[in-house]
This record gives structure tokens, C-alpha cells and sequence, in this order.
């Protein structure tokens, strides 16, 4: 134990397994718009519109920097109350994984452990603006991954034939 330097993690019992770690979380950008402020006439219940997005930049050869773009916008009406983009970011290390174990990791794992980090930015975000506090609901990414993993135009109950 007084061997190990401040910050490091031990090695694992078994070097040659399957490794799925979190290096890093960050905020890699984040804008907020709000045209008009937070007018209103005491009737706020705007129409609520959330686009996820993953991208992934590979950092070395099993290292991965994950972002999930989180895009929310509020609607009165027509008028556009605010428009919310957080990109948040995590470097992950993916050693001895198959092809398909990182392409879920990736798609569904990794947006998981990141969501919550942008969900709580955004909430603050918006009610730094003036709004009412807004807490985006769970997001089942794996859900999310296992339908974009269904080839195109065909239900995914169709997709075992």
C-alpha cells in the first residue's frame, strides 16, 4: 500500500480480461440561448424537445475519448424560451474487449456513465437563466443502442428471421 503513488489504481488480478475503465469525465462545451429571457405570463408549460448524440475520438490505441451531446430546447407557443447544448465528455480505457463488447460499451455503456454528469449541467444551466428547474428524465441507452443496431426499415422483432 505505501508503494502505491497518490491517484493510481492497482493493476488488476488479470492483466489479460476484459477492461472497461473510466479515466476521465469533462465538460467539453456547453452553450445556452435564451432570445427573450425568462418573460412569461405565469402560464409556462412549454413544449420540450431532447436530442442525445454520441461521437467518439480515439485517443490511443485503446483509449477513447466519448462525447454525448445533450440538445434541449423549450418551446411557448412559437417563441423559443431557451436552447440548451451540453457536450460532456469522458476518456475510457477499453483493453481486451471483442469488437462487438466496445461497439456496445461505446454506444450504450459509456453514454450511461456520462449522462448523468450532462443532465445535472443542463439542469443548472436553465435555472442559472432564470427558468424553472428542469431535470431530464432516465435515458435507457441500452435501449437506445439495441435500436440502432437493427438493420433499416425492419422491426426489431423482425430482425432473427
Amino acid at each position: 500500500m505505501a508503494n502505491e503513488a497518490a491517484g493510481t489504481v492497482p493493476a488488476p488480478e488479470d492483466a489479460n480480461g476484459p477492461i472497461l475503465q473510466l479515466q476521465h469525465v469533462y465538460l467539453k462545451d456547453c452553450s445556452y440561448e435564451a432570445p427573450n429571457g425568462p418573460r412569461g405570463d405565469g402560464n409556462w408549460n412549454p413544449q420540450i424537445n431532447l436530442d442525445l448524440q454520441t461521437a467518439v475520438n480515439a485517443l490511443a490505441p485503446d483509449v477513447q475519448e466519448v462525447v454525448l451531446t445533450v440538445t434541449v430546447s423549450a418551446k411557448q407557443g412559437e417563441t423559443t424560451a431557451f436552447l440548451v447544448e451540453v457536450k460532456q465528455a469522458g476518456v475510457f480505457l477499453l483493453r481486451n474487449l471483442t469488437e462487438e463488447d466496445s461497439k456496445r460499451a461505446i454506444g450504450a455503456i459509456c453514454p450511461g456513465v456520462l449522462f448523468p454528469y450532462a443532465r445535472a449541467q443542463v439542469s443548472h444551466l436553465i435555472t442559472q437563466g432564470g427558468f424553472p428547474q428542469l431535470l431530464l428524465p432516465p435515458v435507457n441507452f441500452d435501449a437506445l443502442y439495441a435500436a440502432n443496431q437493427t438493420p433499416q426499415g425492419m422491426p426489431a422483432n423482425q430482425q432473427a428471421n
